[in-house]
């Protein structure tokens, strides 16, 4: 596989930069956003490009792959910035992108790309455990319409969404997809709930009920009972992007743990001088090597589209991400002392942010049994 960057990358990567360093500094990273700020960043997101990144042209987009998706994420990812970028412009773009029609695509995908409006894929419910073919949200054909009942959990970023991608049952076992629909229902139609909360990050997800929710035949995404193949897509370029997230934290908490070992002094030297804590911060330095590289291979598996290669490729890396980015985290707010713990010190976010990666689209346990099942195939 060949890791080299062009100089679009670069330039898109030096752009990224820019925004981050002017919209979220320093010194505020991981501090709660006020409604202005985020509509102000989304905004910003938006003008430059961020927002329709893999959203195909002929719908105002720029029709560009995973590699620069992850070079974005990583960015991101260093600044604790992003917001929806991921639940909305990756997943739910990705997924519209692969199973709406054209005249669907055209309603939908433009107002992601100018950031008029943002999706969330509404797809786990209680009980579910990352296995989403157990969904149990009902979805009854009644003349012309379709009606929704049942219940969503753990949305991410589902209370700021105009469009909730809600993944329903319309026949079939239990536990399984052949009776398994996307329907794409406006968060304001009646008889959806929202109940959003807060995160361990700060971020947002949302608690979803639909009683009784009639959706016209029109918000169909696809066929009923074949969903899988676009919604594994969908979220394996999801945990990609969010694999390259988890290595611009890691990158970001290096930065600011060297800088403390290097000024904080102890029995009259600076931390940095001591050798334990040398081996210390280059195991940190690996770890961050090994997640970069596995950031790569997974934007690569999807951008090659194979699906068994993808699924391989994106679990690999999610495993690594979850493991490797738990233990970073902790590590960071170890070298830094009680100071660690504290919400004025940068490393406790970050690490609070490493470890809800770990945790959204599969766990490291989840996705080590994915790999497997892969393997044997």
């Amino acid at each position: 596989m060949d890791f080299s960057l062009d100089d679009e990358h670069l330039a898109l990567r030096e752009a990224v930069q820019r925004f981050c360093d002017g919209e979220y500094p320093a010194e505020h990273r991981g501090a709660p956003e006020t409604p202005e700020d985020q509509r102000r960043r989304w905004s910003g997101m938006a003008e430059l490009g961020l927002l329709g990144l893999s959203i195909p042209g002929a719908f105002g987009g720029s029709g560009q792959g995973p590699v620069e998706t992850m070079l974005v994420a990583q960015e991101l990812g260093r600044a604790l910035g992003g917001g929806a970028f991921v639940a909305s412009t990756v997943v739910a773009g990705t997924l519209l992108a692969q199973l709406g029609s054209d005249a669907q695509q055209q309603q939908w995908l433009p107002a992601l790309a100018t950031g008029e409006m943002q999706a969330a894929l509404a797809l786990d419910e209680p009980g579910t455990r990352y296995d989403w073919d157990r969904a149990q949200l009902r979805a009854s054909r009644d003349g012309d319409d379709w009606v929704l009942d049942g219940s969503k959990a753990g949305v991410p970023h589902g209370d700021t969404a105009q469009l909730l991608l809600v993944l329903a049952r319309v026949e079939g076992a239990a536990d399984g997809d052949a009776g398994l629909a996307v329907f794409a229902v406006d968060a304001a139609t009646a008889g959806v709930q929202v109940r959003g909360h807060g995160t361990l990050d700060g971020r947002r997800a949302a608690q979803v009920r639909f009683e009784q929710v009639r959706v016209p035949a029109t918000r169909l995404l696809g066929a009923v009972g074949g969903v899988r193949d676009a919604l594994e897509a969908a979220l394996d370029a999801g945990t990609a992007a969010l694999c390259a997230e988890a290595a611009g934290a890691v990158e970001a908490l290096i930065v600011h743990t060297t800088e403390h070992l290097r000024t904080r002094r102890q029995f009259g030297a600076p931390l940095a001088k001591f050798q334990v804590l040398q081996h210390r911060l280059a195991d940190l330095v690996i770890a961050l090597e090994q997640l970069k590289s596995m950031a790569c291979i997974a934007a690569m598996s999807v951008q090659q589209g194979e699906p068994a290669s993808r699924r391989r490729g994106v679990s690999a890396a999610k495993v690594l991400a979850s493991q490797l980015g738990r233990q970073v985290g902790l590590a960071a707010i170890q070298l830094h002392g009680a100071m660690g713990m504290t919400d004025e010190c940068r490393v406790a976010h970050y690490a609070k942010r490493l470890l809800v990666i770990g945790q959204l689209h599969g766990d490291a346990a989840w996705h080590l049994r994915r790999v497997a099942t892969a393997n044997a195939r």
